[in-house]
């Protein structure tokens, strides 16, 4: 999968999951937007479980996805993460560290699966839900 994501000039420094999902610290080129890039690590990886019948059922990945930015000065931080995954989410399930980031984040998800920065009450009144950049640490 690395192999050809580097065609594409998709740089994955690390990936690993847990059960429902899965993380990715990825390097991208300038021309590429996430989109793009997840539908191709999507498609690939897709194609490459289901040719070695590593499931019962044909596998498929859902929509949905989730990225944000983080600084170089955190990288050694986001690799441990990603590669503890396992341990990590014996001690908090993957949707109660879901429902936390977004809360932490004043993110709220819509029912098209859209996460959106959740509006204030002062926005919600005047009807500027969603114009305030999400505050990403």
């Amino acid at each position: 999968m690395k192999e050809n994501a580097l065609k594409q000039k998709i740089y994955i420094d690390t990936i690993n999951g847990y059960k429902e999902h899965c993380h990715c610290l990825l390097s991208l080129g300038v021309h590429l937007a996430i989109s793009k890039v997840i539908q191709l690590i999507k498609g690939e990886s897709s194609w490459w479980i289901n040719r070695n019948h590593l499931t019962r059922s044909q596998f498929e990945w859902q929509d949905e996805y989730f990225g944000v930015s983080v600084s170089e000065s955190d990288l050694p931080r986001v690799r441990k993460y990603i590669r503890n995954q396992e341990e990590h989410h014996k001690r908090i399930s993957f949707q109660d560290e879901y429902d936390d980031f977004l809360q932490k984040f004043g993110l709220v998800r819509l029912k098209d699966g859209s996460i959106v920065p959740k509006p204030s009450d002062s926005d919600a009144a005047e009807g500027n839900a969603g114009d305030q950049d999400i505050p990403l640490g």
